[in-house]
């Protein structure tokens, strides 16, 4: 289970441990928080007062200090994994919708005709219609685009970067997303 790291003024800058967020809060460093809570850590009793340490971790926390995700020079790093479940797991050719590990990576353009690996040049395919579009444009190769390479945002990356989100962190999330993403079909 990970927790959503946020700057204080709200813009997702990781995923961490339960372990992380503790150290957060005993830092002093949590600003506020949101979502249901998802741990309790118990410490020592004081000395004093004979009462034991507790900390009761937070799905989704606001952080102290300097944000180190500017989300206006944020570029979105790109896998196999994360393009799959931009594309929903369909072939931008064919429109079936298969396992992971039946789908590639498909360059619009192609590598062998200078086609760069980036977000906007690439659409997940099933292996045959990939083997059948081959080093051609899909204009080339009569294979028209179902639907249109994306680059996501911010919010869509911290969705597609993690398999198990909780359900207000995902609330959280969607908030935040652009109405046209295919994420909120």
């Amino acid at each position: 289970m990970k927790v959503l790291k946020l700057s204080a003024s709200g813009v997702p800058q990781s995923w961490i441990t339960l372990q992380e967020a503790v150290t957060h809060y005993a830092a002093g460093d949590v600003r506020w928080e949101a979502g249901s809570s998802v741990a309790c850590f118990r410490g020592g009793h004081n000395a004093v007062t004979g009462l034991q340490s507790r900390i009761d971790v937070a799905s989704i926390i606001g952080t102290r200090g300097k944000p180190g995700i500017d989300p206006f020079a944020m570029r979105m790093t790109l896998t196999n994994s994360k393009l799959f479940r931009r594309d929903r797991h369909i072939c931008a050719y064919c429109g079936e919708c298969l396992e992971e590990e039946l789908l590639t990576r498909e360059h619009v353009i192609p590598v062998s005709q200078k086609g760069p690996d980036t977000w906007m040049n690439v659409v997940t395919a099933c292996a045959s219609c990939n083997h059948h579009k081959a080093g051609r444009t899909p204009e080339q190769a009569h294979m028209p685009l179902l639907y249109a390479p994306y680059t996501p945002s911010l919010w869509e990356d911290f969705i597609l970067r993690n398999r198990r989100i909780l359900t207000d962190q995902m609330e959280f999330l969607m908030a935040h997303v652009p109405k046209s993403s295919r994420l909120t079909a």
